[in-house]
């Protein structure tokens, strides 16, 4: 295996401007492992991206669309032709197949499954009795599989034929007759053992196993926490399926957690960095009309109070002081219980429990924050009364915003709508209109 030079994703991307570095170029993106190219190729404008890509020998180009965001794979695909669509997936892996087919053209993927050995498109089909969100849709097929009935010389022989490259392949996957999962077979305990002595009494069958119907987040973190390289998959009928791996899952985990990053500013962890620009336009324009209207809602909510504003201007000075401080309250809140949710840390058994503590904290908080606020609006205008609206209205507002970190993400999840993308948005409304409301309304009880 070539050891891997460090990744200069300046310098790769400077070199695929210049024309006459296109060889030397080529040179050292061979040198990089798939993901890494994959990581300097979504970094590069279309265009550069494009021809550096089809500077690839058709191993790596398969192999770095596997790791692309879909965005950056699909604006390939775009600017090939047919010829060189089928010239790709000629002999492609049927793994690799599974990850690419929900891009690939329609008659680009007839194309591919036609030229799938009979095995493979046994595989093909298995793997799409799941959905995209599920273990079984992604177990991997490159495993060594030894008859629960073996000799150790059996399971030698089977380790021996390893390519040096391989990767978690620590153990043999042991299934019956019938080719249902028995355990697996480590390596290292056939050392020193006789080559006719049965398997059976090594194999270790307390390794925890990834069911195909298992959500894929949830696979993954199975697999990151259980000190194993790589779990078993098995169908309904503990058969096996194939195997996720350590690499696999901690790359699935990297997607969740980029996943979630991404949808607190309303965009999908798919989204390319050079997307077209209409393309992109597209998939915000929906999230800004949504915040046009959570601000048309809190305009609204002031407008209630015109009368009051025109009388004390210093309730209009002081208003987005109000409004921010539930605002970062609240998204506080908002991502600890998102986190949690995310991890499996938050039951229907402690709900209540984060529910009061949240309120104890939003509430200590808000009658701080209040009093300080409260001292410097009266030495700022030098009036107790606008001062002491100030205060309760901070502590409603900063109460009501922790609470609203709980609620609304438990609330999201089970309506099955992803917090991560809309709770932000949602929390910024109530805020708004809750801290506008206590504010101004307490401004027109005690001023007027």
């Amino acid at each position: 295996m070539v050891e891997n030079t460090p990744l200069d994703i300046e310098e790769i991307v400077r070199d695929s401007f210049d024309e006459n570095e296109t060889e030397q170029l080529a040179e050292r993106l061979e040198e990089l492992e798939p993901e890494e190219i994959a990581f300097a190729l979504e970094a590069m404008p279309l265009e550069q991206r494009l021809s550096t890509w089809l500077t690839l020998s058709n191993e790596q180009q398969i192999e770095s669309l596997t790791y692309m965001r879909v965005d950056a794979r699909v604006n390939i695909f775009k600017q090939l032709d047919t010829d060189q669509l089928q010239t790709l997936v000629a002999e492609i892996d049927v793994d690799d197949l599974i990850e690419l087919l929900d891009e690939l053209p329609d008659h680009i993927y007839q194309y591919a499954c036609s030229r799938l050995d009979l095995q493979e498109k046994q595989w093909l089909d298995q793997a799409l009795t799941y959905d995209e969100e599920q273990c079984g849709r992604y177990a991997d097929h490159d495993v060594l599989i030894l008859s629960k009935n073996a000799k150790v010389r059996d399971a030698v022989r089977l380790f021996t034929k390893l390519e040096e490259d391989a990767e978690y392949q620590e153990a043999l996957f042991v299934v019956d007759r019938t080719g249902r999962y028995v355990g697996l077979l480590h390596g290292i305990r056939l050392l020193g053992k006789p080559n006719h002595l049965p398997v059976v009494g090594l194999i270790d069958d307390e390794a925890p196993v990834v069911r195909g119907a298992m959500d894929l987040d949830e696979g993954s973190d199975m697999v990151a926490r259980s000190g194993y390289s790589a779990l078993a998959v098995l169908d309904d009928e503990d058969k096996l399926l194939g195997r996720l791996s350590i690499g696999e899952a901690l790359e699935n985990v990297r997607r969740s957690l980029e996943s979630q990053f991404m949808h607190t500013a309303g965009l999908g962890e798919e989204e390319d960095l050079f997307a077209p620009v209409i393309q992109s336009a597209k998939r915000r324009a929906l999230w800004l009309g949504i915040n046009l209207v959570t601000a048309f809602l809190a305009a609204w909510t002031i407008g209630l109070f015109e009368a009051t504003l025109q009388q004390v201007v210093a309730l209009a000075v002081l208003m987005p002081i109000v409004a921010s401080m539930g605002g970062i309250a609240g998204s506080q809140t908002l991502t600890l219980i998102i986190r949690g949710l995310a991890l499996g840390q938050i039951t229907p058994q402690t709900y209540w429990t984060l529910f009061r503590k949240e309120l104890s904290v939003g509430a200590m908080n808000g009658v701080l924050w209040a009093l300080v606020i409260a001292g410097t609006t009266y030495l700022w205008f030098g009036d107790w009364i606008i001062a002491a609206v100030i205060a309760m209205a901070i502590v409603i507002n900063i109460s009501v915003a922790a609470l609203s970190g709980v609620v609304i993400p438990v609330w999201l999840e089970k309506a099955k709508i992803d917090p991560a993308l809309s709770g932000s948005v949602i929390l910024t409304t109530v805020t708004d209109v809750i801290g506008f409301f206590a504010f101004l309304g307490l401004g027109s009880l005690f001023l007027l």
